[in-house]
């Protein structure tokens, strides 16, 4: 009976993500479908499948889909009130006109900003910064799209905070991760440029391939010397002498961001009050910026940093019927995001469908069954050789699509602690999951990340899959390569 449960779970998730993959069925229709039979032929009660997959399931996102409202809600108040169209221009005449640079320098800036950021309030925040100024230059849709989430999964290899399951789970110590992550890293930001200069020329950008090849011998220097100097002031020496300096350092730049908020309140509540004007002043191009400081540096709640946003563009921005204005925006903020939103209720219908609730449940002793069913599978498929275990995990990387049993926000985790349960080195899996995410982080049409940001771009979700899949295909089997020279 488990044999057939198995076998038809595999053609389900296979026939779904294909029908996806090809746009035969809208990601719209096919997740919560997908969730459904998953659910049903893992042997869930009928009534616990519109509990606990479509019922809890459609909740199981709320905090994203929530602050994505939120986002929404402030890029409509910037393109009604013509601050975005403003800021566009402005960022065009002081960016120049050369799109290769601009796409690299804004790669760079999301890379290091999320080497410490996460979660899609901060996509949200920096996407408002970021987007109109690749805009402006004649850089495409999907070309910006891409751009944006390659500097995310770079950013996000760095970044200490998603280490930490390696850490607890895997008892790998972070002198074993940070070898691994920035050769990734490297790899990583070595195809974005590529992935630009070919975009771009899609694009229709006239390059010249010859200084692009120096930029990108300098750019790669660059990034060299930041890695080096990140390991050599990451010795313990240099910690200790360093940190009471940089804490000095950093009170006295909260204090001055937090006078500069202050002030920008204050002189916008003058002109709104003394100063009769419709131009767009300089203060209303801070107002993307606010709310991303107090997450960042005051860690401020996100849906309140969205609404002092909002509050400060109406304020700098105010005058004479701005309030009816105002409130549209808002309303058509919540429109503008719904599909979006539809579609994070359809992931998390699957994530409930594959993981189940969280919770134990009584009718389930043993745990959630459709987890049950898997987990002996995949305790069967651990590659016993370097080269088996290169060429099995690149040939099914793409598992790690639509939530598939690769995917470190779908089962991924509870596949890699059976993984180290059947023997295989923890290191290997740590690789596999770092390689193997660079699918998952950059083309998975099923992230919160990726539906929004399509969705502001105004492009199909599913092209940004076909779009990025060679670059992210490749990236995987490369760091596979390297996984297993390293702790195979």
């Amino acid at each position: 009976m488990e044999s057939v449960q198995i076998v038809l779970l595999i053609i389900v998730f296979i026939i779904m993500a294909l029908s996806m993959f090809f746009r035969k069925i809208p990601a719209l229709i096919a997740l919560p479908l997908m969730a459904f039979l998953i659910a049903l032929i893992g042997g869930i009660e009928f009534n616990d499948i519109f509990q606990y997959v479509i019922g809890q399931g459609s909740l199981k996102l709320y905090n994203a889909y929530t602050i994505a409202m939120f986002g929404s809600m402030l890029s409509v108040i910037l393109q009604r009130t013509g601050v975005a169209e403003s800021f566009i221009k402005k960022g065009a005449e002081l960016s120049g006109d050369n799109p290769w640079i601009i796409a690299v320098i804004m790669l760079m800036l999301i890379t290091m900003l999320f080497t410490t950021l996460g979660g899609l309030g901060a996509i949200i925040m920096v996407a408002t910064i970021v987007l109109p100024i690749m805009a402006s230059v004649g850089i495409g849709p999907m070309t910006i799209v891409g751009i944006f989430l390659i500097g995310l999964s770079i950013g996000g290899t760095l970044n200490v905070g998603n280490w930490a399951v390696y850490v607890s789970v895997m008892g790998l110590s972070v002198v074993e991760i940070r070898p691994f992550a920035l050769v990734m890293f490297s790899m990583t930001f070595i195809a974005a440029l590529v992935y630009i200069t070919i975009q771009l020329y899609k694009d229709g950008h006239d390059l010249k391939l010859k200084k692009i090849i120096i930029r990108s011998i300098i750019f790669l220097a660059v990034i060299a010397f930041i890695i080096c100097a990140y390991l050599f002031l990451l010795t313990p020496e240099l910690q200790a002498d360093i940190k009471i300096f940089l804490t000095d350092v950093w009170i006295v730049i909260k204090w001055i961001i937090a006078a500069a908020i202050v002030f920008l309140f204050i002189h916008a509540l003058y002109r709104a009050v003394f100063v009769n004007t419709n131009d767009i002043h300089w203060g209303s191009y801070f107002t993307p910026v606010i709310p991303l400081f107090l997450i960042l540096i005051f860690n401020l709640d996100f849906i309140a940093a969205f609404i002092i946003g909002l509050i400060f563009c109406f304020i700098s921005t105010y005058k004479k019927g701005r309030l009816n204005l105002f409130v549209k925006a808002i309303f058509d903020g919540g429109a503008v995001v719904m599909p979006a939103v539809a579609l994070m209720f359809g992931i998390g219908m699957l994530l409930n469908a594959i993981m189940g609730p969280g919770l134990q449940l009584p009718q389930y002793p043993d745990g959630w069954p459709v987890l049950n069913l898997l987990k002996p599978l995949m305790a069967q498929i651990i590659p016993g050789s370097a080269i088996v275990y290169v060429v099995f995990f690149t040939l099914i990387a793409p598992l790690a699509l639509y939530r598939g049993p690769l995917n470190v926000w779908g089962m991924g985790y509870g596949l890699a602690a059976v993984f180290l349960a059947s023997g295989l080195n923890p290191g290997a899996v740590m690789g596999l999951l770092l390689a193997v995410g660079q699918i998952q982080g950059i083309s998975d049409p099923t992230n919160t990340h990726n539906v929004w940001l399509a969705n502001e771009m105004q492009i199909n979700v599913q092209k940004v899959l076909w779009n990025t899949i060679p670059y992210t295909w490749l990236l995987a089997f490369l760091g596979l390569i390297v996984s297993a020279m390293m702790f195979m």
